[in-house]
């Protein structure tokens, strides 16, 4: 019935396998991935025939991980797997990226990759597991795939790079990078690191692409016995119709792109456009060119005109060097009642990025299938259509918006104080503005900002910049904060963040084969002079976190009590919480391990619930002077109520100097006394004193004056 080939090696002290020919034999590729007991299936659909009207490659890459493959049922009311979590959005952009540039030119086959964890050892990771597999199912679907891509996560630790560290060896890890490519060449590299140099991120990079060719070696010889036959897909000869192009609007986009204001550009590449579009493409009823076939030719020769204009001149769209960064203005304070907010505008990039602090009410929980996890710093992302002139929809994030606010939070996030130092939920809202550049790169600079205008106390402060690389033969030019076009237009988007001591964050997609490590050296080493002087920039609007919180954030004290005294905090049914709450308009937090987190923007408040919750769970000392409330008189004394809900006694010999005659002659209830904790008796209740307290200043007597 089954038709099975497998293929196994070992990787990283694991034993990869691969399986294909038992499941989803329907699917053009279908095959299943094992490291470890983590389990992945990844399938593989293309259409026939091309997708009609389409001017881009129709491909759709969906990770999703199923709850049983923890052992778990899904929370929620459906208790199913519902809409995309944000980990799998990202682990689907993440084998996305490195797969795309890898078909056929002109391939325009609605493709879709489904990507399925079955089994989760809680020790490996998925998401290289399913790279993997994406990238062995596309192999042998036989659609016009240039690959197989290889991928690995690299940790360094103590000094030494380690091979797809387990999620314990990740604990230890300064380093979580992820690089996929090509036997060849690096295609894709997504990163979070504490500050660690160019050279050791580089080395990281290569260490990664040096450990997978070991499996592009294993999905290679699968394939040789699996693989279906690859389909005929004949590149058509367009080189009549380039000629054509260029020559109508060869010198027109020349000097279109000679104007370095964006829109005024786009409105003098438009009417290039049009008018090769009415020249070229052919009427109702007749044989020629489509609006598409015409369309991609002409980002041809816009992509020509430009790369060689670098290449030669070395001269950039907007008149630039190579590697001068566009002109910066940074501004913080900008809204009166956020926490803390900040303005940065590089060029035609603008970011609004608002900072705001919240309680442990406020933290994010994470349901992944290692379990629930509490986020006490989430940045959000936003790209309305307004940043660049346009009208589109609004509504929940795309993946675009999740990947962006991802690589932001990677940049930021080494650099954030310690949890139990800064005991905050803080959120980053980053509103796009305008945009005509890396607005990924300017979320992270402005981050930054509105923290340290928040008064979060960064180890120091993060920027961002984005490089591009134009390669033609054996030349090349990296070019420093590039545009939009020069994006589009180009072969490498090279994102590098970091303070000035290093490094915390690296993206790189590549287009390309051969960048070489000789390129990335050369990209790194200018991404780093292009940080330091956007830093510089940034740092003349604050360049360290304020000392003091905003006015209107929340204020938190934490403190320890023993974990015996947590239930009498909390109370029956949480009575006593409810009660601290509401009287004092405290919001409070009680970890298991004794930990109480107080919050409030009233400094009164948290006073009034720290000296309610200490007198409930601290212990009086002997010797002490407190004031207290008379709650009993009896013929003997009168019982106090002077350390939270503790009573004690004060006998009538110890009212005043000289026995009175009764307890009432002295004192009534709900009076307020000083008394002096004298002790406690052989049954351990607690003796106090009024008579060697003065009454009026709650000062002790002195013995001679008593």
């Amino acid at each position: 019935m089954f038709d099975i080939q497998k293929e196994s090696i070992e990787w990283g002290g694991r034993t990869l396998t691969l399986e294909t020919g038992k499941i989803a034999r329907q699917a053009d590729g279908s095959v299943l991935v094992s490291y470890g007991e983590t389990t992945v299936l990844a399938t593989v659909v293309s259409e026939k025939e091309p997708k009609p009207g389409f001017d881009f490659f129709p491909l759709t890459v969906n990770y999703q991980e199923k709850a049983f493959a923890a052992g778990k049922i899904p929370g929620g009311y459906f208790k199913r797997e519902g809409r995309p979590s944000e980990l799998e959005v990202l682990t689907s952009r993440l084998i996305d990226r490195p797969i795309r540039p890898l078909f056929v030119e002109g391939y325009k086959n609605d493709t879709q990759v489904i990507i399925t964890t079955l089994s989760h050892d809680l020790e490996n990771q998925p998401d290289i597991v399913a790279m993997v597999a994406a990238s062995a199912a596309l192999t042998l679907s036989g659609v016009p795939f240039m690959g197989p891509i290889g991928g690995a996560r690299v940790g360094y630790v103590d000094g030494e790079y380690v091979l797809n560290p387990t999620l314990d060896q990740m604990e230890d890890s300064v380093l979580d990078l992820v690089v996929a490519g090509t036997g060849d060449a690096v295609l894709m590299v997504e990163s979070e690191a504490k500050e660690l140099s160019e050279e050791v991120m580089l080395g990281a990079v290569m260490f990664g692409h040096r450990e997978f060719q070991p499996v592009i070696d294993a999905i290679i010889r699968l394939a040789e016995r699996a693989a279906k036959e690859p389909r005929n897909h004949n590149v058509p000869d367009v080189s009549a119709l380039v000629s054509k192009v260029t020559e109508l609007a060869g010198a027109d986009l020349k000097t279109a792109y000679a104007i370095p204001a964006k829109s005024e550009r786009r409105n003098a590449i438009d009417a290039v456009k049009a008018k090769v579009l009415e020249a070229l493409v052919a009427k109702d009823g007749e044989e020629g060119p489509t609006k598409q076939d015409v369309g991609g030719i002409f980002k041809k020769v816009e992509a020509s005109i430009v790369r060689n204009q670098i290449l030669d001149d070395k001269t950039r769209i907007d008149g630039r060097n190579l590697e001068t960064v566009r002109p910066i203005k940074a501004e913080v304070g900008i809204l009166p009642r956020a926490h803390g907010s900040a303005l940065f505008t590089r060029g035609e990039t603008q970011a609004l990025v608002v900072a705001t602090l919240g309680t442990g009410d406020d933290e994010q929980f994470v349901d992944l299938l290692e379990g629930t996890t509490k986020q006490t710093f989430m940045l959000h992302y936003n790209f309305p259509p307004y940043s660049v002139g346009e009208t589109g929809r609004m509504g929940s994030p795309g993946r675009r918006e999740i990947g962006h606010g991802k690589l932001a939070w990677r940049a930021v996030h080494p650099m954030l104080p310690a949890h139990h130092d800064f005991p905050y939920t803080t959120r980053v809202v980053s509103e796009i503005t305008e945009s005509n550049g890396s607005s990924s790169m300017a979320t992270v600079c402005g981050s930054s900002l509105a923290l340290m205008d928040a008064g979060v106390p960064l180890a120091a402060p993060v920027a961002g910049i984005a490089m591009g690389l134009i390669k033609e033969g054996d030349r090349f030019a990296v070019l420093s904060d590039i545009l939009g076009d020069e994006d589009h237009l180009g072969d490498m988007d090279f994102k590098v963040a970091g303070s000035a001591n290093g490094v915390t964050s690296l993206q790189m997609d590549i287009k390309i084969d051969g960048i070489t490590e000789e390129i990335m050296k050369v990209a790194l080493g200018q991404a780093k002079d292009g940080r330091l002087h956007i830093l510089g920039e940034m740092a003349k609007a604050i360049d360290t976190a304020r000392t003091e919180l905003g006015e209107y954030a929340p204020r938190i004290e934490v403190i320890n009590i023993p974990v015996d005294k947590i239930r009498d905090v909390i109370g029956s049914g949480g009575k006593v919480i409810r009660e601290i709450v509401e009287k004092t308009g405290a919001k409070i937090d009680i970890s298991d391990d004794g930990t109480v987190k107080i919050a409030s923007a009233d400094g009164k408040a948290i006073k009034a619930a720290l000296t309610w919750i200490k007198g409930i769970t601290a212990e009086p000392e002997v010797g002490q002077i407190y004031e207290g409330t008379v709650v009993k008189v009896v013929d003997f004394g009168a019982f106090v109520n002077f350390f939270g809900p503790r009573d004690g006694l004060v006998h009538i010999s110890q009212m005043t100097q000289g026995r009175p005659e009764k307890s009432s002659d002295v004192v009534k209830e709900g009076q307020k006394v000083w008394v002096k904790l004298m002790g406690f008796d052989e049954r351990g209740k607690v003796r106090l004193s009024m008579k060697v307290v003065n009454q009026e200043t709650g000062e002790e007597v002195k013995p001679e004056a008593a």
